[in-house]
């Protein structure tokens, strides 16, 4: 029995690239919706499948995540996970599809839960937009405001992994190159107000990416993250999931202290307990990713960081290094289905 990948909207959910990856769940906004009602959603899942993982962006309105607290603390159960992410809305449609994929596979619900941030790491989400005078979810100079009251100027941006901004002038030529991945992906295209082919024409063969650019209906919340409906979004993704089962299962798993929850990096998906590592000389620390921003995940050695410093959208704890997407084999056995709950009996949060 898989675990159940639930949504807060349905724009978060894409099309299945085959006819076994289970689809997402999609949760109705609050909005007048009554309170056992959306009590009566998640009680659903959770008979059905076990164990329910929420894929919440951090930039829906605050009364959407006030609601899923309310309803899993009434349910008073452990068996639901609230992913946060900082993707935009394009970027995190990927992300939500990913987990889908990977729900048919034979990983825990707490595996899969925090595997989110890993999955992140590994999705190129931008886009180009005609203006950024309002865009305040990317850093943004004084310089590069001033220059989008220019008639014509158009700006490529990627917000993850790594923010960058550049200035895409006459012809389509971009000041300097948008940094993508070093790893096989896909490209996907949603298309909103702007008049351009930049990124089919510019991105495809800079990032050497194979094969036909798939486009889907632009989110609605698109416009709204970033600032201008003026804009053609897009996101390069890993599209195997052969890939990122092997991705995934590279890095080592750890027990959660608090809910003994099998997970992957330095938090817990379900209850968010900090993963702790005893120090040789006494002491705890929390480690970090190596493919966190401005490492190599290609070669990097683990190693810790201070967690004061540490970004949280891209730290992910690990004492093995994630495989390099570039040298994974998609030769892995045919998706088995997730175990059912109850492998283990995680303690009931306070």
């Amino acid at each position: 029995m898989p675990t159940a990948i639930a949504v807060t909207s349905g724009d978060l959910v894409l099309p299945p690239t085959d006819p076994g990856t289970p689809r997402a769940a999609v949760l109705p906004p609050p909005e007048g919706r009554p309170l056992d009602a959306s009590v009566a959603d998640l009680q659903q899942l959770l008979a059905r499948y076990g164990h329910v993982v929420v894929v919440c962006p951090t930039s829906v309105p605050a009364a959407v995540e006030n609601r899923l607290h309310a309803v899993r603390s009434l349910l008073e159960s452990d068996r639901i996970a609230l992913v946060r992410t900082d993707l935009p809305p394009l970027g995190a449609a990927v992300l939500v599809r990913q987990l889908c994929q990977l729900a048919a596979f034979d990983f825990s619900p707490g595996v899969l839960a925090s595997a989110a941030r890993l999955l992140a790491h590994y999705i190129y989400a931008g886009a180009v937009l005609g203006s950024v005078s309002r865009l305040d979810r990317v850093p943004v100079g004084l310089g590069s405001h001033l220059k989008s009251w220019l008639p014509g100027a158009h700006f490529a941006v990627l917000a993850g992994p790594t923010p960058q901004m550049v200035r895409v002038g006459g012809g389509g030529k971009a000041e300097e190159p948008l940094a993508g991945p070093e790893f096989a992906t896909e490209l996907l295209l949603a298309r909103g107000q702007l008049q351009t082919d930049w990124p089919a024409t510019t991105l495809v063969p800079r990032w050497r990416i194979p094969g036909p650019v798939q486009e889907t209906p632009l989110p609605a919340a698109s416009p709204g993250w970033w600032g201008t409906g003026k804009l053609v979004e897009f996101a390069a993704y890993l599209p195997d999931p052969a890939v990122l089962h092997q991705l995934v299962a590279s890095v080592r798993r750890e027990t959660c202290h608090w809910c003994g929850m099998d997970l992957i990096g330095d938090r817990c998906g379900f209850c968010a307990a900090p993963l702790t590592v005893p120090e040789p000389g006494g002491g705890t620390y929390a480690g970090a990713y190596t493919g966190a921003q401005g490492a190599d995940p290609r070669t990097a050695a683990s190693r810790a960081v201070d967690p004061r410093t540490a970004d949280p959208r891209h730290a992910l704890a690990s004492t093995d290094t994630p495989a390099d997407p570039r040298a994974l084999r998609p030769a892995v056995p045919h998706p088995t289905r997730a175990l059912g709950p109850g492998a283990h009996t995680p303690r009931a949060l306070p």
